[in-house]
């Protein structure tokens, strides 16, 4: 059975420093400080360790072929995103880190599938940078995060970008990051823990409310952390909307329960009970494989507890592989030998 990886983080072995080269910011750098492993700086200051496999694709492919992985779909860390960067500085991290990717899908093109990053800071550059990761590099789709330098996705400005999307046949997954309350709630890793789910719902209903899902249907997005907390409160969420359409109903009149299983959403639940609430609600095919691969707050084991859930083939051969190929609209006979 086929199995990709669709939600997984890759950065390139060296980086500008493009703190010193702007001159302003605080923009991620490595310190290859040992062997096998860097630091990542933000400007200055310590963000994380990472090891080799966060960069060099032939030990991610000997790591996740312990899994039964044949295929991973990478994406830059969201700390790479970089929306804070003026647009042109912004539009050249972006092309950095899209082409790097694009190098690794030539290289190894049964083994990886890329997501694109795009300056979402400016319309006019990300439409750009759209079109050159389309036609240029062949990648399938884009990776961005749940706001935009805290501005919702709802936002007139971000429309354009969609509609290029949905032009161009170019998936869309949402990443958390720029958790909402972050520095209030920063104790006992709680951004990551409570507030990345926030933000996943927070990207979903901007969405959903602002008639973004509505009026581009063909629009194919992949939310993040199964869909973060938006399936598991859409009773909440579908009561504020009867209950008070004068403040939630303004921009969609339609009821925000219409649209589950018209968006994809990601596996990584790291729990059977929820997962079999993802597969009710959403349907199989609307279920991807992640992993978040190779960050430890990720399924590591990618999808190993899905295999244990008694589920039928049929099924797990969507989660493993149908769904995301629907979703990046790629055949499975690219991948096969």
């Amino acid at each position: 059975m086929l199995k990709i990886d669709m939600h997984t983080h890759i950065i390139p072995e060296h980086l500008p420093k493009w703190t010193e080269k702007f001159g302003y910011g605080d923009f991620i750098h490595l310190h290859h400080h040992k062997e096998r492993a860097a630091m990542m700086m933000k400007g200055s200051k310590f963000f994380r360790e990472i090891q080799s496999n966060c960069w060099d694709p032939k030990i991610r492919m000997e790591e996740y072929a312990q899994f039964g992985t044949q295929v991973q779909v990478v994406s830059t860390i969201p700390v790479m995103f970089s929306y804070d960067a003026q647009p042109h500085h912004g539009l050249e991290i972006s092309q950095f880190l899209n082409d790097h990717i694009a190098g690794i899908c030539r290289d190894y093109p049964k083994n990886y599938i890329g997501l694109a990053t795009i300056p979402m800071q400016d319309e006019d550059l990300a439409i750009q940078e759209l079109h050159r990761c389309k036609h240029e590099l062949n990648l399938p789709g884009i990776q961005i995060g749940s706001n935009i330098n805290d501005k919702n996705l709802s936002s007139e400005r971000f429309f354009q970008i969609f509609k290029a999307c949905e032009e161009l046949d170019m998936a869309v997954m949402i990443h958390p990051w720029n958790m909402m309350g972050f520095h209030s709630i920063e104790r006992y890793w709680l951004p990551w823990l409570v507030g990345m789910p926030a933000e996943t719902s927070r990207a979903a209903c901007s969405l959903i409310f602002g008639g973004v899902l509505e009026r581009l249907p063909n629009l194919r997005f992949n939310f993040s952390h199964a869909g973060g907390s938006f399936l598991p409160t859409i009773g909440r969420i579908e009561h504020g909307f009867n209950c008070r359409p004068d403040l939630v109903a303004i921009d969609n009149t339609v009821n925000p329960r219409e649209y589950i299983g018209k968006f994809w959403v990601d596996s990584i639940t790291h729990d059977p009970l929820m997962m079999k609430y993802i597969l009710e609600m959403q349907g199989s095919k609307r279920v991807t494989l992640g992993s978040d691969y190779p960050f430890p707050l990720g399924d590591l084991e990618i999808g190993a507890f899905i295999e244990k859930m008694g589920l039928s083939n049929e099924v797990v051969e969507d989660i493993f592989c149908n769904a995301t190929l629907e979703w990046l609209n790629l055949s499975k006979e690219q991948f096969l030998n």
